[in-house]
């Protein structure tokens, strides 16, 4: 019996992934943009966001409707919104999570801060 091939995946989506940029549920996102198009993936985390940034401050939709049609909470928008004011498109690009930062070393013992 021959074992069916495991599909590779494509080229973009391991680049999206070694990026830190891969959507993980690009299955959330249910606006028409990204469904049937070549051009809106909705793997690519950086361009979902943009988009529902756009529908709302240039397409004038509402927060709610923009962020539950693209697969966000509120307050993932809003969190988008002003890491793309600080920073542009680099700040749509999702963040490493966890400590930033050595662990051992890097905060005084308690008696030097109180003394």
């Amino acid at each position: 019996m021959t074992r069916p091939k495991a599909s590779r995946p494509d080229p973009k989506s391991k680049a999206l992934r070694e990026q830190g940029c891969l959507h993980r549920q690009p299955e959330r996102i249910n606006d028409p943009l990204f469904h049937g198009s070549d051009f809106f993936d909705p793997k690519d985390m950086v361009q979902v966001k943009y988009e529902m940034l756009r529908r709302v401050e240039v397409d004038g939709r509402p927060v709610s409707e923009a962020s539950s049609s693209f697969g966000f909470s509120r307050p993932s928008f809003y969190h988008a919104r002003d890491s793309f004011a600080a920073e542009g498109l680099p700040g749509l690009v999702p963040k490493k999570r966890g400590p930033r930062g050595g662990h051992q070393g890097s905060c005084s013992s308690s008696h030097e801060i109180w003394d």
